[in-house]
């Protein structure tokens, strides 16, 4: 098992309202998928909101973080986020 950042307190209290609020009609999902690595997905049933690589030496906690602001940022603005997937290269049809 990796070491945990020590500037996290374990138990220290976390608002992920974004999250919390999705998961009433959506979901969310946190895992391994070969060959991506470390993902999270937010999707609300319809879309997906956001799609994220877990960055080297990123915590869970700062994940799961940075998928509540990306939640917040497709409500909000409507900015959907995917690290996941490669651009198209426009010159492709």
């Amino acid at each position: 098992m990796k070491k945990t950042n020590k500037k996290e307190k374990p138990g220290a209290a976390l608002s992920l309202r974004h999250i919390s609020e999705l998961i009433a009609y959506g979901e969310i999902t946190v895992g391994e998928k070969v060959p991506m690595g470390c993902i999270a997905i937010a999707h609300d049933g319809h879309n997906s909101l956001a799609m994220l690589k877990r960055r080297n030496g990123e915590s869970l906690i700062q994940l799961l973080t940075r998928l509540d602001q990306a939640i917040a940022m497709a409500d909000k603005e409507g900015v959907f986020t995917d690290e996941i997937n490669s651009p198209l290269d426009s010159t492709r049809r």
